[in-house]
């Protein structure tokens, strides 16, 4: 709480009392509005120099010179204070809460029933902005708890994607290893048909070759045998010819001999005379 001469609730001036025990301090017979005032707003109490001093709120009746004055003064500590216009500002609370306190004193000493009910007004709203406190640090330290997780989990994310980017580069190097491999075996075995088609056209063209000099060389092999078949024949041919002339020659002279054995001499060598001549 603020110093007196700083605070916005009007004071009467301290009393300076025998001891620091507060169950032996005298204190003078309150009427029934300076209690009722003393529940809405306690006494100041201090020690200076082992005396108790002691400070009760007004009970003077207030007037609306009085009312501006406190809304002058208010205005004058927001400003000394530099107290912010918006937003959450300790200063400027407290400075709200002493004027309104004063708004209640100022109620209370005029009609007590009224400031007890403001009384009421003001712990409810203290009540509210309490709760309203909690919530805003129970926001905040949800919000740094939501704000941690997320920083974690942004993290785990980051992690998992740099393992998962590592394991992706990993696999595309190893297919473009295959494909490396595949296209090698597919050119090799390309090469490999390109030859062996080369080969077969050359053995298939060599067996034709030799084919057709196979049937060239039987063709000629036939052909001469052929002929030689008909020379055979034909030499057969000849051959019986003359053995069937010769016995035929040889089947007269036999019997042109028995005929010459039956004829007499004379005609004998007529017989070969004529022969003879035949001959040459």
């Amino acid at each position: 709480m603020l110093p007196a001469n700083h605070c916005l609730v009007k004071y009467n001036n301290p009393i300076q009392l025998s001891t620091t025990k507060k169950g032996d301090t005298k204190k003078n017979k309150l009427t029934p509005t300076e209690d009722i005032l003393n529940s809405i707003l306690p006494p100041r109490e201090w020690t200076d120099q082992g005396q108790l001093w002691v400070q009760y709120v007004s009970s003077a009746p207030s007037t609306k010179k009085d009312v501006l004055l406190l809304q002058k003064n208010l205005d004058t500590k927001l400003q000394q204070k530099q107290a912010r216009e918006t937003g959450l500002c300790p200063i400027r609370e407290e400075l709200y809460s002493q004027a309104f306190d004063e708004v209640i004193r100022q109620v209370t000493v005029n009609c007590a029933e009224r400031g007890l009910l403001l009384l009421r007004v003001r712990e409810e709203l203290r009540m509210e902005m309490a709760t309203f406190q909690t919530l805003y640090e129970s926001s905040i330290a949800y919000g740094m708890r939501s704000a941690l997780c997320q920083r974690q989990t942004q993290k785990d994310n980051e992690d998992t994607i740099s393992r998962l980017e590592r394991e992706c580069a990993d696999l595309e190097a190893k297919i473009q290893n295959q494909v490396d491999r595949v296209n090698a075996m597919t050119k090799r075995a390309e090469d490999e048909t390109m030859l062996m088609t080369e080969r077969h056209k050359d053995d298939v063209t060599l067996i034709k070759n030799h084919n057709a000099q196979l049937r060239k060389t039987l063709g000629e092999k036939l052909s001469l045998d052929a002929e030689k078949k008909k020379e055979n024949e034909e030499k057969a041919k000849e051959d019986k010819e003359k053995t069937e002339k010769k016995d035929q020659e040889e089947g007269k002279k036999d019997e042109e001999e028995g005929k010459k054995e039956e004829e007499p001499e004379g005609d004998k060598e007529a017989k070969d005379k004529e022969e003879a001549e035949k001959k040459e």
